[in-house]
Formats: structure tokens, sequence, C-alpha cells
């Protein structure tokens, strides 16, 4: 199907209501050529100064998302969109096999991005010809894993679910608890939230004590809080969700980030080398106490998590806010 005379209209006259129309009624007849020639038109039509740029992006996420791999996976490798509802590595992943988009994504790091989108989504690819350099993860989820909170991407929005947390109960609080220098690790629990701070609206604070979960948080300045125990895996999915998130202004990095967030993040808890040894990992993970915690209603984008390290007395707490 050829691109409409409606459409060349639209794009002279930069009507962005009529060529959204024009989208929609291209994704619905599945004329993915068409889409393509529609997109190479505004690509001309930007050269000369037509504010149809939002368009070309739109389309890129419309065939990253619907389009069969033939055409969806050539429009990931060919860069970052800024623009979209999220990466479009993991929107090509939401509706794309492993096995179905290899044949089309060109070697580099949204490659192996996406090839990660899937691991998140349950794919067992060890062994797939991606860079294992751009995550330095395995490309399987270890028996902790959680089940990640990935994104539900549509033609018009996103959907970012966050893990339901459990019941939470009073936490008993020292009067006091002052937080010592900032360590390695405290720095990758700030980065878990990074996006929501330096792009977005957000704040973070970071504790570090010697001693308890509990007095991690007090030295966060918290008088009053309710917290609950989390298993490793649920842990990794409160982090893996912040990680992925771009807060309320931010841009999202993806759950394969976020994943990747929360691995450093435990790494450096656990006290352990980058890449960490899965088997040293998986021990030190079930020597550390993990706790989701709360100091009242919470609001938009939030991360509550103190983290204890009996055998070394030590604890570390985040409080993270992000608001629209």
């Amino acid at each position: 199907m050829a691109v409409p005379a409606r459409a060349l209209e639209a794009i002279e006259a930069s009507d962005h209501d009529e060529l959204l129309r024009v989208v929609d009624g291209l994704c619905a007849a599945r004329d993915w050529d068409g889409l393509v020639e529609l997109r190479t038109y505004c690509q001309e039509a930007v050269t000369r100064g037509k504010q149809v740029w939002a368009i070309d992006e739109h389309i890129r996420y419309r065939l990253a998302l619907e389009a069969p791999a033939p055409w969806a996976g050539p429009v990931v490798t060919e860069g970052p969109a800024r623009f979209t509802l999220g990466p479009l590595t993991e929107v090509v992943a939401q509706h794309h096999t492993w096995a179905e988009l290899d044949p089309h994504l060109e070697p580099g790091p949204a490659r192996a991005a996406v090839a990660h989108e899937r691991v998140v989504r349950g794919e067992d690819l060890t062994g797939a010809d991606v860079d294992l350099g751009v995550f330095e993860l395995p490309l399987r989820l270890q028996r902790w894993e959680p089940r990640y909170p990935v994104a539900e991407y549509h033609s018009d929005r996103a959907e970012f679910p966050r893990p339901d947390p459990p019941p939470l109960q009073p936490v008993d609080l020292p009067e006091e608890a002052a937080s010592g220098e900032p360590d390695d690790a405290a720095e990758a629990l700030a980065d878990l939230v990074r996006v929501w701070v330096e792009e977005s609206n957000g704040r973070a604070t970071v504790a570090t004590v010697e001693g308890t979960a509990s007095q991690a948080i007090r030295a966060i300045g918290v008088r009053r809080a309710w917290g609950a125990a989390l298993r490793p895996g649920d842990a990794f999915a409160q982090m893996a969700w912040a990680g992925a998130s771009g807060g309320a202004h931010g841009r999202r990095r993806g759950m394969a980030a976020g994943r990747y967030a929360a691995w450093w993040a435990a790494t450096e808890l656990a006290g352990l080398d980058w890449p960490p040894d899965l088997d040293q990992l998986d021990d030190a993970l079930e020597e550390l106490r993990w706790t989701i915690w709360s100091d009242g209603p919470q609001v938009g984008w939030v991360l509550r998590l103190a983290v204890e390290d009996p055998v070394h007395g030590l604890a570390w707490a985040i409080a993270a806010d992000d608001a629209a």
C-alpha cells in the first residue's frame, strides 16, 4: 500500500494529529513497508525544516513494538530513540523472541541489551552471540533471581509496574544513629536512582553505619518507620525496578539496565569484586539481611531499602523519592 496523499499533505502542514491517524491505519493494516516509506518522507521533510521528527520517532516505536522481526530489529540497532515511551531495546523484547530477532540485530550494544531484556523475561540465552562485555551478567536468570517487573508497552502508553511489598510492621528504631562516610556500597545504592535525581525532581539519601539496618534507617533522619524482611530475589526486584525507571521525568533505562544496577549494588554490598563469582554471590546474598521500609504515605516513585551485613557489622539504608 502506498503512502496516502493525505499523509504527504499532513507532512507539509506538520499536522501531527493527522499523521498519527495515518500511522494507526498503517499499523492496523500491518502495512510495514508503507510505514517505513512514511518514515522516509518524514525524515526528508525534517531536512527542509518541517516539524515532524516526533512522528519519525513514533514510527520507530510502533515498528519495534508491533512489526515482525525483519522490520522491528533494524530500527532498534540504528541508534537510541530519545522521545519514545521507553528504550527500543526493551520495547522490541516485549513481543519478539530472541530466535526471531537474532538475524535482524546488528552487532553492538543494542543487540546485547535486547538479549538481556529477553533474559529478564525468562529466556535462557546462554551461548548467544552477543557482546558479553556490555552488561557482564549471565544470559540466564539465577535460581535466586525474581520474576522481574517488566514494562508493558502499548501504542500510546506504557505501564511500569512496581513489585508489591509485603505487609509492613513497626520497626524499633534507636534514639540516635549517625551515618559514617559513604562507601562503594552506598554509592551503588544511590546509583539505582541516579536518573531520578539527575534528570527529574528526585532526592536520595543513603546512610552507612557500623551496626544494624534499624540504625541505618535512623541515620537517615527517620524517627518512625515500618518495615518487613525481604528475600534476596524480592530485594533484587525492588532494586531493578528503581534502576530501570526514569522516575517522573527522566529517561527510562530499561529492565536490563535495572537488573545490572541491582547486581552491581548487591556485589558492592557483599564486598565482592566485579564481575562476581556466582557461587560467592549466592552465599553472600543468604548472609545479607534485606528490609523494605516506609516512613509514611508513599506518592510517586519511592525506594526505601535497608541492608544489613551481620558478618561484618555493617548496614546501609536508602530513602529515595521522585514526584511528578
